[in-house]
């Protein structure tokens, strides 16, 4: 807790801060700049040794081989309004682009390319090809629009009320039973198929549909871009924003109670809904609590990682230069496995998403080799190793992968808890991906930051606007410490800005 309603604490620090975050993730450390640039004495406190949560970048394999934890590719993060006013480049963070953000190979050599160039896209889609860009290319054109409710808190009224219609259309179109009704072919639908997949979801749904076509605008708009060296380059330059400020940030002490923290104005939580039980759960009005306690967690997922002796040998034209493949088949095969997952079963066939971030970063790995980023999506808190079915998936559409391995890193769906606490049973999402748990995360409330207890806020993937690396939900905590504690009624993104 903090200042006049915080336990004793039992440890010997005594020294005061204005902020303290707990956890430094993405939106952790996002909320720590934006209270460092505002003048405030911030304090971050990390469990693990290393910052950056689920944007970690280790050597996972062999000696050389460095792989991204978690997240991998980031079209959330040059879509930000918050990595917008910090401005990665001018902190040395070097965003690589592929000319081909994805790609969905389908059997027999065929594949659906989303190139950047929304014309050449609509082109290899053939008799398609209009449809995409009615929708898809429509909506890469309104993207400013999107972000202004898709990265918001979901509580203002969006500026561009037009471009919002004109999006929740086309989620409504490819949410229901009539996805199919504007194609004519198998290649498109299965190229949105895959983006939409990254709900761990079925994609016929409102919210897989909603991010997918979101995700899909994007690549035409912005890009997928691939960090040179890694995530952890993105989570380095926050770190080094906040200390530059006078801010600190400490790893390895796990936070168990509110009582450990230094005396402090304000506490962001950068931390689950089980976390935030954890951490204070004795201390939560029962009402609170027990919406916490029904906070539902959706699909986890089963991430390899390879070492490789060359590039993957895809079969389908343009894939060797695609920054993110998502492997799953047909737009059907992709719904009955999500389907299976969502019952808690795992799909024989399971969708799998790879990263090839060599195809732009050839400082991954030694000359010559490379890496691969892939998890599959398994029922939450699975304890199977699937490797196998995941090699197998890529064998599938590249003949001659499996030779190429010299070594992987598999990380069980139970497991992923353990090497991030958010990442609850395996679900990189922080929880479920459906419209009420988007818009009411963790709990129903107009402000969903703010906890029952004093002076302690939500900051997570758990708050709106949800999963991805985008630092949003920290900005918009951040925000509200900056007003209901400190008496500053500024807008957040405008104190990054003004402290460039």
């Amino acid at each position: 807790m903090v200042d006049d309603a915080r336990p004793a604490r039992t440890g010997a620090r005594r020294e005061e801060v204005d902020v303290v975050v707990v956890g430094a993730g993405p939106n952790g450390l996002a909320a720590a700049v934006v209270c460092a640039r505002a003048g405030l004495s911030v304090e971050v406190v990390e469990a693990a040794d290393q910052i950056g949560g689920g944007a970690r970048t280790q050597e996972l394999t062999l000696p050389g081989f460095r792989h991204d934890v978690c997240s991998a590719v980031h079209p959330m993060a040059v879509a930000s309004p918050f990595f917008e006013a910090f401005d990665l480049a001018a902190h040395g963070v070097d965003m690589l682009q592929p000319d081909i953000p994805y790609a969905q190979p389908l059997d027999g050599g065929r594949a659906g390319v989303a190139f950047r160039d929304l014309d050449r896209t609509v082109e290899g889609l053939g008799v398609d090809g209009p449809a995409w860009r009615s929708l898809v290319g429509r909506l890469s054109e309104t993207w400013r629009g999107t972000a202004d409710v898709s990265l918001s808190d979901f509580r203002s009224l969006p500026r561009h009320p037009l471009q919002a219609a004109s999006f929740a259309a086309g989620v409504f179109e490819q949410g229901t039973p009539a996805w199919d009704l504007r194609w004519r072919e198998d290649v498109a639908p299965a190229l949105l198929t895959g983006v939409c997949s990254h709900a761990i979801a079925p994609p016929r749904r409102l919210a897989p549909a909603a991010g997918g076509l979101w995700l899909a605008s994007l690549a035409h708009a912005r890009g997928w871009p691939i960090p040179r060296g890694g995530s952890q380059t993105m989570m380095d330059a926050l770190a080094d924003d906040v200390r530059a400020r006078g801010g600190v940030i400490r790893t390895g002490e796990k936070v168990e109670s509110l009582g450990q923290l230094p005396r402090a104005r304000a506490v962001l939580l950068d931390v689950a809904p089980q976390g935030l039980l954890d951490i204070a759960g004795d201390q939560l009005p029962p009402g609170y609590r027990r919406w916490l306690e029904r906070w539902r967690y959706g699909g986890g997922v089963c991430k390899v990682d390879y070492a490789l002796s060359g590039p993957v040998p895809w079969e389908a034209e343009h894939l060797d230069r695609a920054g993110t493949v998502h492997l799953g088949g047909s737009r059907p095969e992709m719904q009955a496995a999500e389907r299976a997952v969502v019952a808690g079963r795992h799909a024989e066939r399971p969708v799998v998403l790879v990263s090839q971030p060599g195809v732009v970063d050839d400082s991954r790995a030694p000359a010559g080799k490379h890496t691969l980023w892939t998890y599959a999506h398994v029922p939450n808190g699975s304890p199977r190793d699937i490797s196998d079915q995941i090699t197998a998936q890529v064998e599938r559409f590249a003949p001659g992968f499996r030779d190429l391995v010299l070594a992987t890193d598999v990380l069980p769906a139970a497991g992923q808890q353990q090497r991030e606490p958010n990442n609850v049973g395996g679900d990189i999402a922080t929880g479920a991906v459906t419209p009420w748990q988007l818009v009411m995360r963790p709990v129903p409330a107009w402000d969903p930051y703010r906890t029952p207890l004093n002076g302690v806020y939500l900051a997570s993937a758990s708050v709106p606007p949800g999963p991805a690396v985008h630092g949003m939900g920290g900005v918009h905590a951040a925000g509200r410490v900056l007003r209901q504690r400190f008496g500053r009624k500024v807008d957040p993104l405008d104190v990054v800005r003004d402290a460039a």
